[in-house]
């Protein structure tokens, strides 16, 4: 997991993943999109791959990087640990539900009084 966050720590990296996710691309694909040097896009890429995070597929002469997903999950489940719900959600639902309740008693509270003055 350590070795995940550092990887994706740098804006660059991160960046890289994100064109990966779309779709296959050559380290000079990849550098066309960035004002870095393609030796610093090919370390990033070093980078990427001994972390786990992208592989390289060799197609004919030339060498792609695909994005692997698989090297998330521990990161993503430890991170989801945070992201679990601190309970002022349920308690901004039970509010939701309570104003609803209170608006729909009211419509129907005046729709009611509304006929009473009619057939008075």
């Amino acid at each position: 997991m350590d070795e995940v966050a550092g990887a994706i720590a740098d804006p660059v990296r991160r960046e890289i993943l994100l064109m990966l996710r779309e779709e296959r691309l050559s380290a000079g694909e990849i550098a066309e999109r960035f004002a870095v040097s393609r030796p610093a896009v090919s370390r990033h890429l070093r980078v990427l791959r001994e972390s786990g995070l992208v592989h390289d597929e060799l197609v004919g002469r030339r060498r792609f990087y695909v994005l692997d997903t698989g090297r998330f999950t521990e990161l993503a489940e430890w991170l989801a640990l945070f992201a679990r719900p601190s309970g002022w959600e349920h308690h901004l639902d039970a509010l939701e539900t309570e104003v609803y309740r209170t608006r729909r008693e009211r419509r129907e509270r005046g729709v009611a009084d509304r006929g009473r003055e009619n057939t008075a």
